[in-house]
């Protein structure tokens, strides 16, 4: 038995509106858990949201690097990573190092 293309349409949208609505059932009970919790152990946003844990960051974005190389002209740094300046580009890196 084949199922026609207009079928299987259908058949997919009422399994989109299925999925919307578990998803929406299971959020409202997964929320009114955490709420639950919150209330009976008096977490505060701290508690469970602590300051300078964003979760997505690395533990090392937006830490500084120190500089490897040292233009002796103007003292300009560069710390090897991202795209070379112009004052080291076509140069032996070596004579930079600090």
């Amino acid at each position: 038995m084949t199922v026609s293309y207009k079928e299987l349409l259908k058949q997919r949208e009422a399994l989109e509106q299925q999925i919307t609505e578990a998803r929406r059932r299971e959020l409202t009970a997964a929320i009114s858990q955490v709420r639950e919790l919150v209330a009976e152990y008096g977490l505060t946003q701290q508690d469970v949201f602590p300051a300078g844990r964003t979760g997505r960051v690395s533990a090392t974005s937006g830490t500084k690097v120190a500089p490897k190389y040292r233009d002796p002209a103007t003292g300009q740094t560069w710390t090897g990573r991202g795209k070379a300046p112009k004052w080291i580009q076509n140069e032996d890196r070596e004579k930079f190092v600090i």
